[in-house]
């Protein structure tokens, strides 16, 4: 009886653990056709919200990188320092979702949602348009 109470309190611990990982930090972005490290990205939380925005271009060559095909008033604006990410809210299973995320290289914006894995070492990132989906995995570097 003592052993099933351990057992059945440490998946209930492991569960409550899991659900608390939070997004918010510094993220290395990984290109999911490439496998090459892009941008890092800090996530933060801003009225319940999370937002993302590009810290670092990691490549020298597209530093000066504006978002030629953005709408809006984002368009031509740098990539460096653009907001990519909003509006995603806790959903209470571990993931953050209902918000957007914008793809700077087609100007683009997918609904969104996160994931955290691996303890919070990475993050899923999930972008999609109804049933369409694209996966990236993102470090935590911070």
């Amino acid at each position: 009886m003592f052993r099933l109470a351990f057992v059945l309190a440490a998946m209930l611990f492991s569960q409550l653990c899991a659900a608390a990982i939070s997004p918010v930090g510094l993220w290395k972005t990984i290109d999911e056709e490439t496998n090459e490290a892009k941008s890092l990205v800090r996530i933060s939380e801003q009225n319940g919200v999370l937002v993302g925005n590009v810290e670092k271009i990691l490549n020298p060559a597209k530093q000066d990188a504006r978002c030629e095909k953005c709408k809006g008033d984002k368009k031509n604006q740098p990539i460096l320092g653009l907001q990519i990410i909003e509006g995603a809210k806790d959903a209470g299973d571990g993931s953050w979702q209902d918000g957007e995320i914008l793809d700077p290289n087609n100007g683009k914006t997918y609904t969104l949602k996160l994931t955290p894995q691996q303890q919070g070492k990475v993050l899923e990132v999930r972008g999609y348009i109804a049933f369409f989906y694209r996966n990236q995995y993102w470090q935590r570097v911070e």
